[in-house]
């Protein structure tokens, strides 16, 4: 009996699955964009510098989605007659959950994209989202010799690893802005996106303590979305 019930579910969830996708016609989207970045780490004054992004998203629903996004930019900052440069690279991988998939919207998503008004279709593609990767460090550091002795006498080190890896965990928070109005969707979008990145291993300066580095990036990017169908 139990295992009726299982395979009736699972045979369910695939015809969901199936109907889910019979109404958008484009679940994979390709996006590109830049950005200022400002770092929160052990030198007390951040600068704003430049990245610039590469990402791939495909859709569970019209509003859920999972996602790898490519990052390559500057962080800095200075303080206690120190400074650093980190020339970074990160990869990541991500899902996002958007507004509308808790709004009373249409069963069928054609008939939603053709008669909704703009402030609803914006409204609907606001996200928030979560991920997990890597980041490439490239420091370039100066450490004055007094600022030196007191990270060291807090129980802090001055890193010797400058070119390491370590773990990065974006937070997101954002919206797209559909462009144009067809039966199975909008092809392009714009995308305003908010990103808080936590660093656990605190070495996004080569100044390693108690205190977990984290950096920002506010960026402005265009989505194409691929596979029309006709």
């Amino acid at each position: 009996m139990k295992r009726s019930i299982f395979f009736a579910f699972i045979l369910f969830s695939f015809f969901s699955l199936q109907t889910t996708f019979a109404q958008f016609s484009r679940p994979i989207s390709l996006g590109a964009g830049a950005g200022g970045t400002m770092v929160w780490a052990d030198l007390g004054n951040t600068d704003t510098r430049f990245a610039g992004y590469l990402e791939a998203e495909g859709l569970i629903t019209p509003f859920i989605s999972v996602g790898v996004k490519g990052e390559k930019g500057m962080l800095s900052a200075y303080g206690w007659n120190s400074d650093f440069e980190n020339s970074y690279l990160a990869l990541h991988a991500n899902a996002k959950v958007r507004l509308g998939q808790f709004l009373s919207l249409p069963e069928n998503y054609s008939y939603y994209t053709l008669g909704a008004g703009t402030f609803s279709k914006i409204l609907a593609n606001i996200y928030v989202g979560a991920g997990v990767g890597a980041l490439k460090n490239n420091i370039n550091h100066r450490i004055d010799p007094t600022y030196q002795g007191s990270i060291e006498s807090a129980g802090g080190e001055i890193s010797d690893d400058l070119n390491g890896y370590q773990l990065a965990i974006p937070l997101h928070i954002g919206l797209d802005i559909p462009i144009g109005r067809t039966l199975y969707g909008p092809r392009w979008a714009i995308n305003i996106n908010y990103q808080q990145s936590l660093l656990p291993k605190d070495n996004v300066d080569g100044v390693i303590n108690s205190k977990m580095d984290q950096y920002s990036y506010l960026s402005l990017g265009v989505k194409l979305a691929l596979f029309n169908r006709n």
